[in-house]
């Protein structure tokens, strides 16, 4: 699914003005509609609804709302911030005043009705929104949230930049968002989007061709993006078919996380896999995994040595390796071979302390920091628009490709482009989760996929396999061993005929 600046969703709107045609009034009876549709299915107990209306077309949104809950037998209150504004705005607000609906002007904080029941639904301000809410508006923003009563917001919730941080500033802590055809590109943002409540995304018939038009820099990953990727397995194929991946994982103590990795890997269809492990970890790798190779380090804890020389198909390294002098020239014995590798955990503190080194990187490498190991590789962002702007341009810079890790997972590619993932929950946050993506990516790295690929269905399918894991277990007591033991049921529910 693309997903669209501000700007280019105004130019939809647009488009489909001239080319369906329809009038924008009508659009933004179309668009009440859907909305009202929603909420008389959704909250058939509802009957009280307090409507809370600026002046341009997102106020305009909320009259036409009123309205026609109101002609569905609804108990509604009308509120305004202003008597007048855009050409839509102000026909809705006279035909709310043909039908006869209540509607106070609010001209300074003392008018802010106190809720105590129903329902209140924001559309004060839209994607239009230019500057940061300030006055009566931030005021009444305020009052909002501290009323103890469910919030709706039409489109986006009011005081929130669709394109740009929000953060710290008066927004509208949304129960509900109501939004039109896609999804904003704030709602991905870790610092805003637990305001977004539960985001439901409505279609309002714009007109389809408009997105021929345009090629945005940012995705939303869902399943048709998944099924172009995926790939059928081979009937007459051998372990060869597959590819064999390598892991470097593991030290003294942390023999877990190559565990993990393993594992996933093993679970990603990949033919064949070998494990760079310490000396000490023979005995417990050969039983936890016995489907792997072990090539055994000389050293009892940690792993100094890879060998170049053998053909594998992807490399991953990182988890649990710990961070001691001899990574920094492994590292570079690895990157000499000027392939693509997998980069995680404790391979990438060891570039932070090496800065140097990430100039090495082979091209089209995947690197998957969490937001702590990113700020350590890259430096401190303000918010976490300025982390995405950040992970793009390092993706450019340095040829490889960034999965920063979190609830809406983003993929950043050397061209520019962003990908952020559809799947996952909570109960994915859990230490051991990131090794088990590391293996899993370095497994179906090992399969043939190209680097792009890799990334964008390795974290489809870690966060598939976690969404299917809560169906079972809950998120409260999910392990991240339970998101490798579902990885079958992801894999299924991929196929054309699956059942799940």
């Amino acid at each position: 699914m693309k997903i669209l600046s501000a700007q280019q969703i105004r130019d939809w709107d647009e488009y489909t003005i001239q080319h369906e045609p329809v009038t924008s009034i009508d659009l933004m009876e179309r668009a009440a509609a859907a909305c009202v549709k929603w909420i008389v299915e959704n909250l058939q107990d509802a009957s009280q609804f307090q409507v809370f209306c600026g002046s341009g077309n997102n106020g305009g949104d909320g009259l036409a709302i009123a309205r026609m809950l109101r002609e569905k037998g609804k108990e509604i209150e009308v509120y305004l911030l202003e008597t007048a504004g855009s050409a839509d705005f102000n026909t809705n607000l006279q035909r709310a005043s043909a039908a006869g609906l209540p509607v106070t002007h609010m001209r300074g904080t003392d008018e802010f009705p106190l809720i105590k029941n129903g329902i209140a639904i924001d559309a004060l301000f839209g994607t239009g929104l230019n500057r940061p809410v300030s006055g009566v508006a931030a005021s009444l923003i305020n009052h909002l949230n501290r009323q103890k009563v469910k919030l709706i917001s039409i489109d986006i919730p009011s005081g929130m930049f669709a394109d740009q941080s929000s953060k710290d500033l008066p927004v509208i802590q949304a129960d509900i968002t109501l939004s039109f055809q896609v999804p904003k590109l704030a709602f991905f943002m870790a610092d805003q989007g637990a305001l977004v409540g539960q985001c439901i995304i409505l279609d309002i018939g714009l007109h389809p061709d408009y997105l021929k038009t345009v090629s945005p820099a940012v995705e939303f990953t869902d399943s048709a993006i998944i099924a172009e990727i995926l790939q059928p397995r081979n009937p007459f194929a051998n372990k060869g078919t597959y590819g064999h991946a390598a892991l470097l994982a593991g030290s003294y103590g942390m023999m877990g996380a190559a565990i993990l990795a393993a594992r996933a890997c093993l679970r990603s269809g990949a033919g064949k896999l070998t494990c760079y492990i310490p000396k000490l970890a023979n005995t417990i790798m050969q039983l936890a995994v016995p489907e792997a190779i072990l090539q055994i380090d000389s050293d009892e804890m940690k792993i100094t040595r890879f060998d170049a020389q053998t053909t594998y198909q992807a490399v991953g390294v990182g988890p649990g390796i710990g961070q001691f002098r001899e990574h920094l020239g492994l590292l570079r014995e690895m990157f000499r071979r000027r392939k693509p590798l997998v980069i995680d955990a404790d391979a990438l503190n060891t570039l932070a302390a090496h800065q140097e080194l990430t100039h090495e990187i082979p091209s089209n490498s995947i690197l998957t920091p969490h937001p702590r190991e990113m700020e350590r590789l890259f430096g401190a962002s303000t918010d976490d628009f300025a982390r995405m702007k950040l992970a793009m341009q390092r993706a450019q810079t340095l040829d490889v490709i960034i999965v920063l890790k979190g609830h809406y997972t983003l993929i950043a590619f050397p061209d520019g482009r962003v990908a952020f993932n559809s799947t996952g929950n909570s109960g994915m946050a859990k230490a051991g989760s990131g090794d088990v993506l590391t293996g899993l990516l370095t497994g179906l790295m090992a399969r043939g996929y190209n680097p792009k690929d890799t990334a964008i269905l390795g974290v489809f399918l870690h966060g598939l396999a976690g969404d299917l894991a809560k169906k079972e277990i809950g998120e409260e007591a999910m392990q991240s061993s339970d998101i490798i033991d579902f990885l079958p049921k992801a894999f299924l529910s991929l196929s054309p005929n699956s059942r799940f």
